[in-house]
């Protein structure tokens, strides 16, 4: 797993450890700003050493994570796992913002009203304007 490297690109890294699918992804993720080292932005070719924390925006999601090993081989995700640990902060912060958006998806139904569903809805609205 630990090659005996002391440095490795950091888009070969992010591929290596399988925060994106291609160099390519990962290279245009760097360029747009989704990867920070210590609040800076970082380019493509900047050389990452162990212990070094990055800031990765994915999605909704914003990982902390600090690198335990180096590797410019993709592996299985099993082992890619093993290059880095995320802070319990991160950790936390993603699973609480989970959590809110399920709660924000609850308020929607989650399918279409059918005929019959439609005509009771039509029917109290009605009620209301009546009464």
């Amino acid at each position: 797993m630990t090659e005996t490297q002391e440095k490795v690109r950091l888009d070969k890294w992010l591929w290596a450890a399988r925060f994106f699918k291609t160099r390519s992804l990962a290279k245009d993720a760097i360029e747009g700003g989704k990867v920070h080292h210590e609040g800076q932005r970082v380019k493509v070719s900047k050389e990452i050493k162990v212990g070094m924390t990055l800031t990765i925006k994915q999605g909704f999601e914003d990982k902390t994570i600090t690198i335990k090993a180096l590797s410019e081989v993709r592996r299985g995700a099993p082992e890619a796992q093993l290059l880095y640990e995320e802070t319990a902060e991160s950790l936390a912060k993603r699973t609480h913002l989970n959590e809110q958006r399920k709660a924000e998806n609850l308020a929607y139904p989650d399918h279409r009203p059918n005929k019959k569903e439609r005509r009771q809805i039509h029917q109290f609205k009605d009620s209301w304007r009546e009464g």
